[in-house]
């Protein structure tokens, strides 16, 4: 018997495999961005984190501070930088925060205040994102920033994919405050960002998702999202999940709007992934989901509760044969042994 027992226990898994996997849909998500940890050495306070719009699967990334001015473009797939971008003529204070915007630029948010919110003016940088991911050098347009209403310690920085506008919530104990730049920032004259929300949170990094209709700002230990109306209003819909993390300092969404990733500082940091459902979908994705769920229905020919029961019922079904014609073999087999 432990021959027919080893053969069983041999030939079980490899035939669950197999009906699992023609039984077993693929996920829906399945060319969707995974978690990933940072391999770069160098990267050790990662600080802010964009989905690149010309190379699938790539996320930019950043330094705290101390370490010059350099933005890194990391493969998801792997956790590997495949491009360094450094800027040149820019001796970096404070960078907290990069996003992408539709015009396919890198914005990179130099707006931390380790001082409490005291120094008059901060700035971004923007260059073209790269067409080829290699090691380059690029001299960015520079922005001066000011608030009204004074200076503001800040580190979430957001371009609205549809509009082009620059955003940025400032980070306070006591819930940060939303500031809309001007329509179009000027690289000669001073920017002056003006307060048209209220955030309730300490805020460390902040999103839209690509189709413009939700923002989700993160803190240390919370996300909120925000539906965003065209006339830029925001209204509060809830608290996508947040994991824990050593220092929780960056989100931004996935390409497909399904997910949100969330990065932390330190080395070998990781990325996580965490899928949004319900009224944190944006539009799009929801309109997607909607769909998807209408066709799986009418392929079931039953509500989508029913086909969820018939594919497990299935794969139940399939698992009981697989294992019974397993068994049967491996005793014909010890018979004609004997």
């Amino acid at each position: 018997m432990p021959s027919l027992a080893r053969g069983l226990g041999a030939a079980v898994p490899a035939a669950v495999a197999l009906v699992l996997s023609a039984a077993v849909p693929a996920a829906a998500d399945a060319g969707s961005p995974q978690s990933f940890t940072i391999e770069d050495a160098r990267i050790t306070e990662s600080s802010g984190l964009a989905a690149s719009r010309a190379h699938p699967g790539v996320f930019w990334t950043h330094n705290d501070s101390d370490d010059g001015p350099y933005v890194y473009a990391v493969d998801s797939a792997t956790g590997r930088t495949v491009a360094t971008v450094t800027l040149k003529g820019i001796d970096p204070r404070d960078v907290e925060a990069v996003s992408v915007g539709s015009d396919g630029q890198v914005y990179v948010g130099d707006i931390g205040d380790n001082l409490g919110g005291t120094w008059p003016e901060v700035w971004i940088y923007r260059f073209p994102e790269p067409k080829k991911l290699k090691d380059t050098t690029v001299t960015p347009i520079r922005y001066t920033v000011r608030y009204d209403g004074g200076p503001r310690d800040a580190e979430s920085l957001m371009v609205h994919p549809k509009t082009g506008r620059v955003y940025i919530v400032s980070k306070n104990e006591e819930g940060g405050g939303l500031y809309e730049g001007p329509a179009e920032l000027s690289p000669t004259g001073v920017n002056t960002f003006k307060r048209i929300a209220g955030i309730d949170l300490w805020a460390t990094d902040g999103t839209f998702s690509p189709d413009g209709t939700r923002l989700v700002v993160r803190s240390y230990f919370e996300a909120r999202a925000y539906s965003w109306s065209q006339d830029g209003k925001v209204e509060p819909v809830g608290r996508p999940s947040l994991p824990m993390q050593r220092q929780g300092e960056s989100v931004a969404f996935t390409p497909d709007g399904t997910a949100l990733m969330y990065g932390t500082e330190g080395a070998r940091s990781r990325v996580t992934r965490v899928a949004l459902h319900g009224k944190m979908l944006p539009a799009s994705a929801a309109e997607r989901a909607e769909r998807d769920k209408d066709g799986t229905d009418r392929k079931n020919g039953d509500g989508g509760g029913a086909g969820s029961d018939q594919d497990r019922n299935l794969v139940v079904g399939a698992l009981t044969f697989a294992a019974a014609a397993v068994l049967v073999l491996g005793l014909r087999r010890l018979f004609r042994r004997r």
